[in-house]
């Protein structure tokens, strides 16, 4: 597996990852189902597990991560790259480190390789359903979120910090007041959503972009199929010997 060095980390990051998160599907148990789908993977030989607190998958993810060292799958946690991310509910000053700590406790593990701040924006209120109230939507405070994980990884929580959806412009407001940058910056991409002007700013900063949905965002609440049923995506891949999917993977 190729390894991305990325900056303000301690770790090497695998550079295709698995995203978890339940769903529900009749007569089964989504915990054990992504548990099952991530002993799986660890077997395929995947070792970057991208996770977060909205997902519901951290517990599932850290019981998976104990039987596949029981298992001999792995020898140590270490041989993982484990990311998980800040929700919004918690995106103020004197709640981080709770909430990472919280993470920490699901995922059954003394520290993770990546903690992202999952939106630049803070909800007044438990999100109940999506989309999100507009009343219980509130600007980040990002000079204080930022100390906040730039705490966690002085703890040693986290080996390295990032942020997840963040435009250029609050990039710019956050390399402004961090003595630590961002390592990771977490986007949706693929290639008809290509962020041209986002790549290129990040890679100039020294901010690794990290893309999911890289297939689309098939049965979201904010995508649809338009990527893995591109005809111009399809054609190619089959020229060449693949499925649309693993060609859109040897892309990203």
């Amino acid at each position: 597996m190729q390894q991305v060095t990325l900056n303000n980390c301690d770790k090497t990051m695998p550079a295709i990852g698995m995203g978890t998160v339940l769903s529900s599907r009749p007569g089964a148990d989504p915990s054990e189902t992504m548990k099952s789908a991530i002993l799986e993977a660890i077997k395929a030989g995947y070792r970057h597990f991208d996770t977060a607190f909205i997902y519901q998958s951290e517990k599932p993810l850290g019981e998976a991560i104990v039987e596949a060292i029981h298992l001999g799958f792995i020898k140590s946690r270490d041989e993982l790259f484990i990311t998980t991310k800040l929700w919004c509910t918690f995106a103020q000053r004197d709640q981080i480190v709770g909430a990472c700590k919280l993470s920490l406790r699901e995922l059954q593990l003394d520290y993770v390789d990546m903690y992202l701040i999952h939106h630049p924006l803070r909800v007044s209120e438990k999100i109940q359903k999506f989309p999100v109230p507009k009343e219980t939507i509130h600007p980040l405070d990002i000079k204080g979120v930022w100390k906040g994980m730039e705490e966690c990884k002085n703890l040693g929580l986290t080996k390295g910090i990032g942020v997840s959806n963040f435009s250029c412009k609050k990039l710019e407001e956050l390399l402004s007041v961090a003595k630590i940058p961002p390592a990771v910056n977490q986007v949706e991409m693929n290639p008809i959503w290509q962020q041209k002007e986002l790549r290129e700013f990040c890679k100039a900063k020294g901010i690794q972009i990290t893309a999911y949905s890289p297939l689309g965002a098939y049965n979201t609440i904010w995508g649809n199929n338009r990527v893995m049923e591109c005809d111009v995506l399809t054609q190619i891949a089959k020229s060449k010997g693949k499925t649309t999917a693993q060609f859109l993977e040897m892309l990203n």
